[in-house]
């Protein structure tokens, strides 16, 4: 049965040629791109960069000195401090905050990022980005093969909608490697911005280096997590070629 709504003839060749560009780049993609990929990843997994043993290599040297402590003149001048501020606390005037150090200009000029792992984080993003665009296209060719909607025969079709699905995921996953270097950038920010105002307490400083060893780590599994999705989207897509492409063996001309 021919479609009730009337398409123009030129949009209708447009849309085709779409389809076949995106057929063909898609097929590609899964039988040369992904095995391709996996391997090159594997290899950037071995990389001297990923495999560092003493994780105190990839430390960043902070550098904001801790300033000599002020030492008061009369030591009356300490209890007439306290003594005030309990003043405005009885009164609803003052809280109980401690201030810090005001902080007007860093002492080095601008306090720079963890160099290493700035360098490493440039290697991954793009990999992150080129995945989540592989996929988008190869997800794209699935939804285009499901065919119209029958009663009946419809395994294939099922199969179709979990390559759908997993290709989904395995998008929504890469798009979270990026929120976690975005988030990695804010914390570590955070944390200078903390040491800046609180230079004398040592544990701001220990968190830093902390937080750096675990973007280290996180690093390398992103990349090895990368590698797996290629590997088993390249799997599950070839083993199910035949159903993605004919999900009704029978009525090809259902597809839309």
């Amino acid at each position: 049965m021919s479609s009730l709504l009337k398409v123009d003839n030129e949009l209708k060749v447009k849309v085709d040629a779409f389809r076949e560009r995106i057929t063909g780049e898609a097929e590609n993609l899964v039988v040369h791109f992904f095995p391709k990929k996996l391997l090159e990843l594997d290899h950037f997994l071995k990389d001297p960069d990923l495999n560092i043993d003493d994780l105190k290599e990839i430390h960043s040297e902070i550098n904001l000195t801790v300033p000599d402590p002020i030492l008061l003149p009369n030591l009356n001048d300490g209890l007439e401090a306290q003594n005030t501020k309990k003043r405005k606390l009885e009164d609803g005037t003052g809280e109980d905050k401690v201030t810090g150090t005001k902080v007007f200009v860093m002492p080095g000029g601008m306090m720079k990022s963890n160099a290493k792992l700035v360098d490493l984080i440039e290697k991954v993003k793009p990999e992150i980005r080129t995945l989540i665009e592989k996929c988008n296209t190869v997800k794209m060719w699935v939804q285009l093969l499901i065919p119209r909607i029958e009663d009946g025969n419809n395994f294939g079709v099922s199969i179709q909608e979990e390559t759908v699905a997993e290709l989904r995921t395995v998008e929504g996953e890469a798009a979270s490697y990026l929120d976690q270097i975005s988030r990695y950038y804010i914390t570590r920010a955070k944390l200078v911005s903390k040491i800046a105002k609180y230079p004398h307490v040592e544990d701001y400083r220990r968190t830093v280096t902390e937080v750096d060893e675990k973007e280290y780590i996180s690093l390398k599994i992103i990349v090895s997590e990368l590698r797996n999705q290629y590997v088993t989207l390249h799997d599950m897509i070839l083993k199910n070629s035949e159903k993605i492409k004919r999900p009704r063996s029978s009525n090809t001309d259902a597809l839309y």
